[in-house]
C-alpha cells in the first residue's frame, strides 16, 4: 500500500489501483498480454523497448519467461528507482536496463529493437501525442521490427466514454474503434499485421483473481474495503466500466515496421 503518498482523489486510476496492490493494469489482462507474446515468438538475445516500465514487473518477466533483453523506459524517477532495485533483487541486471525518459521523446534513446511493446500507454494520450509516440516507435524498430501493444477499445458512444473515463480514471483516455486504431497505426509507417478484441475484465473478481492470484486478490480487495478514498476511486471506475460493457473493451495488436 502506498496510499499515503498519493492524492488519492486525484491520482490517476492506474496509480490507485496500484496503491490498492493491483499489478497488472492492463484492459485484457494476463491473458490478452500472453496471447500477444505469443503472436511475437520471441527468442533469446532479441531487444525489446519497453514504453511506461513502471515497477519493471513486466520487463523482467519477459527477461525471465523468454531469455531477451530489455530496456525500459519510464518517466517518474521514483518509479524508474524502484524498478531498478526489483531489476537488481531478481539478478537481471545484465538482461534489463531501466532508463529514465519521455516516451513522446523517444527519437533520444540510442538503438533499434526487435519489438517495441506499450500496454495501456497510447488510450491515455490525445491525437496528436498517439501520432508523436507512434513515429517515434517507428523510428526505434529495426526494419522489421515489430510493434506490440494492448489498449482500450470503444466500440460505439466514444464521446461518452471518453468523458465518464477522464472522470472516472482522472486521465484524458481515448480509446478509438478497431478500424481508428489500426489507421492511428498505420499512419505512422507501420503495417498491422493482426489484432483481436475483447470484453473489459480489468475489475471483474474472476479475472482479479486469473491476474493475481488468490492471495493477492484478497490483499487488494481488504485494501479497498478499509481505505475509504480508494474504496470511492475503485468502485467509481468499476461502475463506469460496467455503464459501459457492450460498448468498452480491449484490443491487441501486432504491427510491422516496414522495410
Amino acid at each position: 500500500m502506498t496510499s499515503t503518498i498519493l492524492d488519492l482523489k486525484n491520482a490517476p486510476g492506474h496509480q490507485v489501483l496500484a496503491a490498492a496492490g493491483k499489478k497488472i493494469l492492463r484492459p485484457g489482462g494476463r491473458a490478452a498480454t500472453e496471447q500477444l507474446f505469443e503472436w511475437a515468438n520471441f527468442q533469446p538475445g532479441e531487444t525489446v523497448l519497453e514504453l511506461a516500465s513502471s515497477f519493471g514487473y513486466s520487463a523482467i518477466a519477459l527477461a525471465q519467461q523468454y531469455g531477451v533483453r530489455v530496456v525500459g523506459v519510464e518517466k517518474n524517477p521514483s518509479s524508474v528507482a524502484r524498478a531498478r532495485e526489483n531489476v537488481a533483487i531478481a539478478g537481471l541486471t545484465n538482461q534489463i536496463e531501466i532508463i529514465e525518459g519521455d516516451i513522446l521523446q523517444l527519437q533520444q534513446i540510442s538503438g533499434s529493437f526487435d519489438y517495441v511493446l506499450a500496454e495501456a500507454i497510447l488510450t491515455m494520450q490525445p491525437a496528436i501525442a498517439k501520432a508523436k509516440i507512434l513515429s517515434g516507435i517507428a523510428s526505434r524498430l529495426k526494419p522489421g521490427g515489430t510493434f506490440l501493444a494492448h489498449e482500450l477499445l470503444a466500440s460505439n458512444q466514444q464521446e461518452k466514454i471518453h468523458r465518464d473515463l477522464a472522470q472516472a480514471i482522472r486521465v484524458n483516455a481515448t480509446p478509438l474503434s478497431d478500424t481508428e486504431w489500426i489507421s492511428t497505426i498505420e499512419a505512422s509507417g507501420l503495417k498491422v499485421i493482426r489484432y483481436s478484441t475483447g470484453a473489459m475484465s480489468l475489475l471483474q473478481i474472476p479475472h482479479l483473481i486469473q491476474d493475481e492470484g488468490i492471495i493477492t486478490t484478497i490483499q487488494i480487495l481488504w485494501n479497498v474495503l478499509t481505505h475509504p478514498q480508494i474504496r470511492q476511486r475503485v468502485l467509481a471506475m468499476r461502475r463506469t466500466f460496467q455503464r459501459y460493457s457492450q460498448d468498452l473493451g480491449y484490443i491487441i495488436f501486432s504491427a510491422q515496421r516496414n522495410s
